[in-house]
């Protein structure tokens, strides 16, 4: 055993003075997850841009233009039609608004006027956001106007000057629109989702199975180079060589995920002491999961190209099944198909000691199937090991 042992020191030593590879284990898992935090990591809120072609410079186009800066959600910018036009066509821009010359003078004689909206295509996602944010600003305009005309015709033998009729119907308006008698109050159901909380775990769990992939082959290329039978060339025993590179796989991936959280810890303050603690516990019973998966797919292929194949295929269905970038909903047949996951296994474990604050014993199923994992695989695995290709 102190012979496997020493493989194992020596292939974690190698890791750790490898700095290309050791920056590469750690900084792909982190800059992903930046990826990820800053694709979802926002408020959720919505802001666009509204593009405005205004021919008409009149009192009635620019109310409607303050209106839209009033916005929160918007930012106005102004073009002219051929400019407008020039980046429609070059897909700079999918939706601009077209404010006619007349539109101020048709207004002030109470005809109907048109805008219109220049678009590519549909207007795609946020053009059709900005489109309906538009359509309804000039909706709450047409009834302003409505009510204005209505107020000037029932009143207009009481000898009121029209701009007092304007002013105070505005005023009006303008109080309703902040008071309105019915609001509509947002009340939220439950904590909102820590993104952190959400992502974190899955790419640790993928990333560790990417290592032992990694690793597996290159137990094959040491294989076919000979390298393995030359260790037998010494006292080293089968059983000993098969427990050192397992050994070496299992502290590679617990050195890598141990960086990960102590990072996590520090920046995000994810975890208590004791958390902490039982994350490690939960990394290093998934590591030993996934470096006897390894040691498996190093036994049954021939080359190194067939074990990063079966790796990376293998890492990629258990971070599908183990819902790593979404949540996979009861009740459907992805969630039955889940329960073959690795990945989802240690992902709840994480999840739930993280967000939930549940302890060790709040995760005994999902230890207990990732440690029958690690059995199984090493008994099969052992079994099939060969040192020597085609030999023993």
């Amino acid at each position: 055993m102190k012979r496997a042992w020493v493989i194992t020191f020596r292939e974690v030593r190698n890791y750790l003075q490898d700095k290309a590879d050791l920056a590469f284990s750690l900084v792909l898992p982190i800059a992903t997850f930046a990826l990820l935090y800053g694709a979802f990591g926002g408020q959720g809120d919505f802001h666009g841009t509204a593009y405005i072609v205004n021919e008409d410079n009149g009192a009635y186009s620019q109310q409607l233009i303050d209106t839209l800066k009033k916005n929160k959600s918007l930012t106005v910018e102004i073009l002219t039609r051929q400019d407008a036009e020039n980046k429609l066509s070059r897909s700079d821009i999918t939706l601009a608004l077209f404010i006619p010359a007349d539109y101020s003078q048709q207004l002030s004689n109470e005809q109907a006027v048109q805008l219109a909206f220049m678009q590519r295509g549909n207007g795609g996602q946020e053009g059709q956001i900005v489109g309906g944010i538009i359509r309804g600003t000039v909706s709450e305009l047409n009834q302003s106007f409505s009510v204005i005309s209505q107020v000037e015709s029932i009143v207009s033998n009481q000898g009121i000057p029209q701009d007092k009729i304007h002013m105070v119907t505005l005023n009006y308006l303008d109080r309703e629109r902040r008071y309105p008698l019915v609001g509509v109050s947002e009340i939220a159901i439950g904590n909102k989702p820590n993104l952190v909380n959400e992502f974190l775990p899955g790419i640790i769990t993928m990333y560790i199975l990417f290592a032992i992939s990694i690793s597996a082959a290159g137990i094959v290329e040491e294989r076919r180079k000979g390298t393995l039978e030359r260790l037998l060339t010494t006292r080293l025993t089968l059983g000993e060589l098969f427990t050192g590179k397992f050994l070496a796989s299992v502290a590679r991936g617990f050195v890598q995920t141990l960086i990960l959280l102590l990072l996590s810890w520090a920046v995000f303050g994810l975890f208590t002491p004791l958390v902490f603690l039982e994350c490690l516990l939960v990394t290093l019973i998934f590591v030993m999961a996934s470096s006897a998966i390894g040691m498996f797919i190093a036994s049954i292929s021939r080359t190194q190209d067939t074990a990063t194949w079966i790796g990376v295929f293998f890492t990629m269905i258990m971070t599908m099944l183990g819902g790593t970038f979404f949540t996979i909903s009861k009740g459907t047949a992805l969630y039955t198909l889940s329960k073959i996951s690795i990945n989802g296994y240690a992902n709840d474990a994480f999840k739930t000691l993280i967000s939930k604050g549940a302890t060790i014993s709040g995760i005994g199923l999902e230890l207990v199937i990732m440690i029958a994992v690690t059995i199984g695989a090493l008994l099969i695995s052992r079994l099939v090991f060969k040192a020597i290709p085609q030999g023993k």
